[in-house]
């Protein structure tokens, strides 16, 4: 990545150059709220992905079902995951949607995006005009849907599905062999040119894109800064996750609030993930990282979503992965983890 790491040490000393001496700025010189400020609490979501067959041995829930677990967990809205058995666009004409989002109303429960699985990165032509088209899908799915945020890739390996795990290895060794001959400037270019496309399409559905700091090609939100500055729409923002920010970042609270001040008001979604048990307390015990992001989220204002999301390798139990009865615990007690986490910070 030697190309693409020298533009961004340059973009990075740029940046913190110009916001040397100013405690409380992000990178695009917005101020962040006092602390001492109340406003709206964040909100509480589920990521589809939990529930999607994909980690865990067994079928996908129906999304009808997820709505109605997010209710009974005690969780403010859904995200749905752009792919089968979920959301793939294909499956959801408009009529679709509005019975979904029908029942979802009637549940309480607020449909608030979708997320793409998506690849601007390829050499190929032919394939990136593909993932254009896809994620133009997407954005016509989560208008129909009645959700505001798509979140996006610039790249994206995929997964492999086994009857009894998926895999990312598989996936990701093949998306490095196609990048090999190429530059990682090159490959820079080919993902802003997809979202440069793409932010005009969300425009003109009323949908806003999220860019996740997810590898490959990020590495961290830094990157994810220089291409939403480069792409230069009001239809492109963030999606900064704590979970998968560099190690380094995540032992240290000061960092996790600068990455927080420097994003600001482009945060527009956000994730958390994780396996939860309930301690000897009776506490629900989570990573020691969300507590600091939690607070530097109400410090910049931002009142969207943080959505739960179970999506890695599970455990095998006697020569079987956990059934979804696994992701079903987990789902329960990461809202009650992270829901007391919120509440603390707004107290």
């Amino acid at each position: 990545m030697g190309k693409m790491e020298m533009n961004r040490r340059q973009f990075v000393g740029t940046a913190l150059a110009a916001t040397a001496g100013v405690l409380q700025s992000n990178a695009f010189g917005s101020p962040s709220l006092n602390p001492q400020e109340k406003g709206p609490q964040m909100k509480l979501g589920l990521y589809s992905i939990t529930f999607l067959g994909v980690w865990y041995r067994g079928e996908a829930l129906p999304l009808e079902e997820v709505v109605k677990r997010a209710k009974k967990y005690g969780y403010d809205g859904v995200e749905i995951d752009g792919k089968r058995p979920h959301g793939n666009p294909l499956d959801w004409p408009k009529s679709r949607c509005q019975e979904l989002r029908s029942l979802a109303e009637g549940e309480g429960i607020q449909i608030y995006g979708v997320a793409a699985n998506n690849d601007f990165s390829s050499p190929v032509p032919e394939h990136r005009e593909c993932q254009v088209a896809y994620v133009r899908d997407l954005i016509r799915l989560t208008a129909d849907f009645g959700a505001k945020t798509l979140r996006v890739f610039l790249g994206w390996p995929g997964v492999t599905k086994h009857p009894q795990v998926a895999k990312y290895t598989i996936a990701d060794l093949i998306w490095q062999t196609t990048h090999l001959a190429f530059s990682a400037e090159e490959t820079w270019g080919w993902c802003r040119e997809g979202l440069i496309e793409c932010a005009r399409y969300a425009g003109d559905a009323g949908v806003t894109l999220a860019l996740q700091n997810h590898h490959p090609i990020i590495e961290t939100h830094h990157d994810v800064l220089r291409m939403v500055k480069e792409v230069n729409s009001p239809y492109l923002k963030v999606s900064l996750d704590v979970p998968i920010m560099p190690a380094e970042t995540r032992k240290s609270p000061e960092l996790i609030r600068q990455a927080a001040l420097d994003v600001g008001p482009l945060q527009a979604l956000s994730h958390f993930g994780g396996e939860y048990d309930r301690g000897p307390d009776g506490k629900v015990k989570g990573e020691a990282y969300y507590a600091p992001f939690v607070r530097a989220m109400r410090e910049i204002g931002y009142q969207g979503y943080i959505g739960y999301e179970l999506c890695h390798p599970l455990p095998v139990v006697k020569g079987q992965t956990v059934g979804v009865e696994f992701a079903e615990k987990n789902a329960q007690l990461a809202a009650e983890f992270m829901r007391g986490l919120i509440t603390s910070a707004w107290a």
